[in-house]
């Protein structure tokens, strides 16, 4: 009886701790529900696009599309697959080894997918395929045919000949022009990125004799420049899955000992909210480390003290968010922080406040550096505001276009329009090495004399603040307005959420157990695992699993 009651108690007590936990009010407020789409509006999306791409296209031409190759991580590893943006702006699909075919004769239009065939076997390592049913569910594509004719088709194609599905029920003729997805190459700078991703475009337009061969990027690029209502809410929904990994990243940060577990809380907030991935790898820098653009280590330990620089962006749907916040670990900024975070403060909000239909991505960034200019010749780090040593502290532009690619397709001599979207993203940079590296030369020397002094007082401080903005017809539209920016609001949000916010990651020591006694290793108990079993690494090498396959 006793020990029944003691039972009992020990219930009733983890039972009240968990209400505890579960009622307590979360200080960071929760990404909104992910936007639903019935199949039809999904369908009705897919036309208006791939009508849009079919109207750009001369009479009597041919778009092929080629869905993305598997990417090696290592040996018999690939990277997580991603569809290649423009065969999933115009399908929806992200199966691979599937290629959309349009061809335009005479002002008619037709549409053929071709899809792989369901593979019992291969669904049984690496999961469900579309069916035929499933894929004109998604996309309304309805020409569908099986990949093993691609090769033929391709042929055809090729020979301006005629290509003929096994069962006679599609078409495609070849044409005198062809648009495939090439590599923009310029004068002078080979597109390697490009080359290193269309490499089956590329490689079939060498093949190509009896054609005119013509890149179908800047048909792509000038469509998705402007975000439909559609895209704006997939958008939207990654952004404020940003949102709320830099608001949980704020909360907890005081009580971190590394960059690392902040980086978790980033990607463990990605994860949860379903996210498909990041769109770029995180960037968490402690204190010199905020003054490295691109330091993706996350090895460095936290600081109080020091600055915490997050560039951070969740992908949802093939659209990436791209935020960075820079606060202040203890929650308080000092003054020398709080006078280089105003500067860059400051020439974000002359950006935006400048932002309108009909004003070029030049002028804001003119706007941007003019306001940085003023803002450090105050501070004494820079002494001659007609001259360019703003570019030591300043040294890179204000922004880029945002959507199915971090640095996203557009043109940047175009003005503006309402539906574009783009970063506003000044920083300054006092990296401890920037006079060092400087051009021995007396007008460099002479900089440098006078502006060690503020120098070494804002030495290793590195500030960026990066927001999404979308251009509207009157003005610009804040996408990330949600998240503190300004000083007293970011300041007054660490406060009250560094006191309540739960921590994931709190307890770095052996997992705490309700039960008596140590915590088992049940990976220890049996050496003969079952198959399907994944062992982390820190308890046993991986054996093999007897299958004649190999095991991914």
């Amino acid at each position: 009886m006793k020990r029944a009651i003691v039972w009992i108690l020990l219930i009733a007590f983890i039972l009240s701790g968990l209400a505890v936990l579960v009622n307590a009010a979360d200080p960071v407020p929760k990404t909104p529900p992910a936007p639903t789409f019935t199949d039809a509006e999904r369908q009705a999306e897919l036309a208006r696009r791939r009508a849009a791409v079919a109207a750009k296209m001369a009479d009597n031409s041919v778009l092929i599309l080629f869905s993305a190759e598997p990417k090696l991580y290592t040996n018999d590893v690939d990277y997580v697959y991603r569809q290649e943006n423009n065969l999933y702006y115009l399908t929806g699909l992200k199966q691979e080894n599937a290629t959309l075919v349009i061809s335009k004769t005479g002002g008619k239009v037709t549409e053929t997918l071709f899809l792989p065939k369901r593979e019992p076997r291969r669904e049984a390592w690496e999961g469900k395929m579309y069916s035929r049913e499933q894929a004109t569910k998604i996309s309304g594509l309805s020409r569908i045919v099986d990949t093993s004719e691609k090769d033929a088709m391709l042929s055809a194609v090729k020979n301006r000949g005629t290509f003929t599905s096994k069962d006679a029920s599609v078409t495609i003729t070849g044409a005198p022009t062809l648009y495939l997805l090439l590599p923009e190459d310029e004068p002078k700078q080979p597109d390697e990125n490009g080359h290193r991703e269309f490499r089956v475009e590329t490689e079939f337009s060498k093949e190509l004799t009896e054609y005119k061969v013509e890149n179908a990027q800047p048909i792509f690029a000038a469509l998705r420049h402007i975000k439909s209502p559609y895209e704006l809410k997939l958008l939207q929904h990654a952004i404020d899955i940003t949102t709320e990994a830099q608001m949980r990243s704020m909360a907890m940060v005081g009580r971190a000992e590394w960059e690392y577990q902040v980086h978790a809380e980033v990607e463990y907030t990605f994860r949860r909210r379903n996210a498909d991935f990041w769109g770029y790898p995180s960037i968490v820098g402690c204190g010199a480390n905020a003054t490295t653009l691109h330091y993706v280590e996350s090895q460095s330990p936290i600081k109080q003290g020091e600055l915490l620089l997050m560039d951070v962006g969740a992908e949802y749907e093939h659209y990436t968010a791209d935020v960075t916040r820079t606060y202040p670990v203890n929650g308080k900024f000092s003054k020398e922080q709080a006078e280089i975070y105003q500067v860059v403060y400051d020439a974000q909000e002359a950006v935006a406040k400048a932002t309108k239909p009909g004003v070029t991505y030049g002028q804001l960034q003119q706007i941007a550096r003019a306001t940085i200019n003023e803002g450090l010749f105050k501070l004494g780090l820079v002494i001659d505001k007609n001259s360019r040593q703003v570019n030591v502290w300043n040294i890179h532009g204000l922004g880029h276009w945002l959507g199915m690619n971090v640095h996203d397709v557009g043109d940047y001599q175009l003005q503006m329009k309402p539906g574009m979207v783009f970063t506003n993203e000044p920083g300054v940079y006092i990296h401890e090495d920037a006079l060092d590296n400087l051009p021995d030369t007396p007008e460099n020397k002479t900089f440098k004399e006078k502006v060690r002094p503020m120098f070494e007082k804002y030495k290793n401080i590195g500030v960026r603040i990066e927001d999404d903005m979308l251009v509207t017809d009157t003005g610009v539209e804040w996408m990330t307005g949600k998240l503190p920016r300004k000083i007293s609001d970011i300041e007054a949000f660490m406060s009250k959420a560094s006191k309540e916010f739960v921590w994931t990651s709190s307890n770095q020591h052996s997992p705490s157990t309700v039960f008596a006694g140590a915590p088992i290793d049940v990976f220890a108990l049996n050496s003969n695992r079952p198959t399907g079993v994944t062992v982390r690494r820190g308890f046993a090498a991986t054996v093999s699993h007897g299958h004649s396959d190999q095991v991914r």
